[in-house]
């Protein structure tokens, strides 16, 4: 709906189209409530009639508030036979209008209070209204003071009451006839195409022979690596730079990031004619390798990510070899765990056999990582699960039997296996790991003789 106002805005809008417009009213309160103890009543009493003891300010819709509490009440026709309890507005303002409660705490505990409240109830003549700074509302004879002293409201000499202040306020609500959408930033864009035109570029890569063109100062706010390269005095500053140890198409994805934050999409990429890297290699592997090098966290974090999504059996242990190349910690513990999770399908895939060969000291990871699923698997089923590491020995030794007693600690006997076996490098045999210790192996065949007869 388009409206239009004059010069001098009224406040009332008018319509092209002469559709009605439309607002809303709203009146409630702001409640805030503060909680007054008097303490030593008997020897407030004689202060004499229309003098009080006032309560620390308080703050309820945007005005300041006190308790007054009269002890020998605050009219003298009263002969001080009532104790009296106003509450007053104790900041500057003008018809302020207020609903009140005041409660005296029964201290034995049963809950009786004395409550006197606005709330909850219809009011004839509305809410109560304070004209000016030090008007009051409350009761001259809020409770015989003979009573009083005698009931469980008065405790140790003690006194307390508790008063709550709503303060009426108004509001009119209309539909918002204008709004400006703020867009995405698009610094990444600005500095993109700063990348892609050369402007300004005070360096060149040349990597494999292909030829980049960037920006020191850029590279060095983004990278440890380029600071200590272009902004260290002591380092030569020449205009060319070579990168022996980069793919050039993995090159081109890193300044990608680093002018844009993002990665790049692969097909955006150009393949290189150049490029010595194997194509079995994805690009986000590659780039964590330069992520690494060139320590930038963020870039590194995608490419977790981003591999994350590609783990399977047939892609863990590669993957895991090399998030622990490249010190991706996340990445590393998502294969870990995946991995003890399907461990007999893991150990089949070719993958494992190139972390057996490269990688032995990972498998003492692995393996500290199945203890630990195998124990909480088994608490938390009760015992009842199926061991991995059990269904890994069933499918090497050809059975389907399971071992069911239970290891010292309640885990069963391989998870107690498992955490032996991490204290040594683990031994392989037959292209999985060794299930049992020589003294398990010697006392489980002289069981099996005996069964036999032998």
């Amino acid at each position: 709906m388009k409206r239009t106002f004059s010069s001098r805005f009224d406040g009332v809008p008018e319509s092209i189209d002469g559709s009605p417009s439309s607002s809303r009213s709203v009146t409630e309160t702001v409640n805030g409530s503060h909680n007054f103890v008097i303490q030593g009543y008997s020897l407030a009493k004689g202060m004499g009639v229309g003098r009080h003891i006032a309560s620390e300010t308080f703050t309820v819709g945007g005005y300041q508030w006190a308790i007054y509490f009269y002890p020998d009440g605050k009219n003298a026709e009263d002969n001080s036979l009532y104790v009296s309890v106003f509450i007053a507005l104790a900041s500057e303002g003008t018809d302020v209008r207020a609903l009140f409660e005041l409660t005296l705490v029964d201290q034995s505990g049963k809950g009786k209070n004395k409550v006197h409240s606005h709330f909850d109830r219809a009011l004839e003549s509305g809410p109560y209204t304070l004209k000016y700074r030090g008007s009051m509302w409350g009761y001259k004879r809020f409770f015989r003071r003979a009573v009083l002293e005698t009931s469980d409201y008065l405790k140790d000499d003690c006194l307390k009451i508790n008063c709550t202040v709503g303060v009426v306020v108004s509001a009119t609500e209309c539909p918002r006839l204008h709004s400006i959408s703020v867009p995405e930033s698009d610094l990444g864009l600005h500095f993109g195409a700063l990348l892609d035109n050369r402007e300004a570029s005070d360096v060149i890569f040349d990597v494999c022979g292909e030829k980049f063109y960037a920006h020191k100062l850029v590279l060095a706010v983004r990278s440890p690596v380029f600071k200590a390269k272009f902004l260290d005095p002591a380092e030569e500053d020449g205009k060319e730079v070579v990168i022996e140890d980069m793919d050039p198409k993995v090159f081109k994805a890193m300044l990608h990031f680093v002018y844009r934050d993002t990665l790049p999409d692969e097909e955006s990429i150009s393949p290189s004619s150049s490029s010595s890297s194997s194509k079995s290699e994805s690009l986000a592997e590659r780039l964590l390798a330069a992520a690494h090098n060139y320590g930038l966290k963020r870039l590194r974090l995608l490419c977790e990510s981003k591999l994350c999504k590609d783990i399977s059996v047939n892609t863990v242990a590669s993957i895991l070899a090399l998030a622990d190349s490249y010190n991706a910690t996340e990445l590393k513990a998502a294969c870990l765990k995946f991995a003890a999770e399907n461990l007999a399908g893991v150990m089949r895939s070719k993958g494992f056999e190139y972390l057996k060969e490269k990688c032995p000291l990972l498998q003492s990871e692995l393996l500290k990582t199945v203890a630990g699923f195998e124990d909480d698997s088994t608490s938390s089923s009760g015992g009842k699960s199926r061991s991995v590491w059990a269904q890994l020995s069933d499918e090497h030794s050809g059975k389907r039997v399971k071992d069911r007693r239970p290891a010292q600690g309640g885990g069963y006997r391989t998870a107690a296996l498992c955490r032996a076996a991490v204290t040594r490098p683990p031994a392989l045999l037959g292209g999985g790991f060794v299930t049992e210790d020589p003294k398990s192996q010697e006392k489980r065949k002289n069981r099996e003789n005996k069964a036999r007869g032998g």
